[in-house]
């Protein structure tokens, strides 16, 4: 029986992970779950997984959920709560499927602990690449992957040796505005932005698509995950998402790991890594897909995605500012303050505007973060 810690558990991936514990009721135990503010949901959670203490960031809800339920289950609060929950040596597995900064400093404390990291929150590995994996190897915890990219790499490598790596090969749908000229994404809509052809995510996420930073952000990841240099990482659009990621090797075979677009699966395996459980949840049935195809992406109009290169090479904390900048603008662009192709150019401001340092601990990160977003506030308030 492991026990899990699912920090983010009413998203999407949270949502997901607790399905798969319904499932496999004699394999995995919730210990644990957070939520932003949607007291709603965990408050069916805790009842369902019989939860012992939750985290709610917002504070105002984490008082209305004690009122409801009592001395049934401890709840904390704020990010103090999230760093309480993660030290706590309960549990097996951490779950991070938080969204944006706000999942590192657990993920570290888990990590001190000598946990398995079930990632999902990819800026982690994005704010703070080098910090996590040097920690990893110093506290020999285990980090596996859960983005499906990330996963499908980390599939095919399984056996293999990494000086027989050619390039990694990470898939991309496009989103929903592939077909889309650079003329259009003046006129984008929110509405439209949030509408992806295969994909349910939340809000944030489903726009990084749109823009491809999704895609960017996954670059910079696989960057510490495999510590390969950027020029042998390299992004096809492959509109079915079918193929979720490919390794070529230097013989010039090719592995890659293929589904149907449910993140059950990648979830599924980084619970349960090296090993396989029965799951007929996910089938993929071939004689229906008419067709898998894949292409190069258009850099000039998916700025974002060549603004991550641009990070990976100047390197430090270069990430970080474009991950703040990034979360900013598009919760500036959800909140309606600026147009869909205003994103990158808010990026780029900031990427301009703050010269990139050496990281060199969490307190740089989390300074270059602050620095990031209050630069961008002052521009638009």
């Amino acid at each position: 029986m492991k026990k899990l810690l699912v920090l983010g558990s009413t998203g999407s991936i949270g949502k997901s992970t607790l399905e798969l514990a319904r499932n496999f009721k004699d394999k995995f135990e919730i210990v644990g779950l957070s939520t932003n503010c949607s007291i709603d949901e965990l408050e069916k959670q805790i009842k369902e997984f019989k939860t012992k203490a939750v985290v709610v960031k917002d504070k105002l809800q984490a008082e209305e959920l004690k009122k409801r339920i009592g001395s049934k289950c401890e709840v904390l609060s704020g990010d103090e709560g999230l760093l309480d929950i993660a030290k706590r040596d309960n549990y097996d597995i951490l779950v991070t499927a938080l969204v944006g900064i706000a999942g590192l400093s657990p993920t570290i404390e888990a990590i001190k602990l000598k946990k398995r990291i079930a990632l999902a929150n990819k800026e982690t590995l994005v704010v703070a690449g080098e910090l996590i994996v040097n920690l990893c190897k110093e506290y020999e915890a285990e980090l596996i992957p859960v983005d499906s990219e990330h996963s499908a790499i980390f599939q095919c490598l399984v056996g293999e040796e990494q000086k027989h790596i050619n390039k990694l090969i990470l898939t991309a749908s496009g989103g929903p505005f592939l077909n889309k000229s650079m003329h259009e994404f003046e006129t984008v809509t929110i509405k439209e932005a949030l509408n992806h052809p295969n994909w349910k995510m939340g809000s944030k996420i489903t726009i990084d698509s749109a823009t491809m930073m999704n895609k960017g952000l996954e670059v910079i990841e696989a960057f510490w995950l495999f510590q390969l240099p950027k020029e042998k990482i390299e992004v096809i659009v492959h509109p079915q998402s079918i193929v979720h990621s490919m390794v070529e090797f230097t013989d010039g075979s090719i592995k890659a790991q293929l589904s149907s677009p449910d993140m059950k699966l990648p979830i599924l395996y980084a619970l349960t890594y090296p090993q396989r459980f029965n799951y007929t949840g996910v089938l993929t049935d071939f004689k229906k897909i008419a067709q898998l195809t894949f292409f190069e992406p258009d850099f000039d109009k998916f700025v974002c995605l060549k603004i991550a290169y641009m990070a990976i090479k100047t390197g430090g904390t270069a990430p970080c500012i474009l991950n703040a900048a990034n979360e900013t603008a598009v919760d500036y662009f959800l909140k309606g303050k600026i147009k869909f192709s205003q994103i990158p150019e808010l990026i780029l401001f900031a990427l301009d505007s703050i010269p990139a340092d050496k990281v060199l601990d969490l307190e740089n990160v989390f300074q270059t973060d602050f620095n990031t977003r209050e630069l961008l506030y002052k521009k638009f308030n």
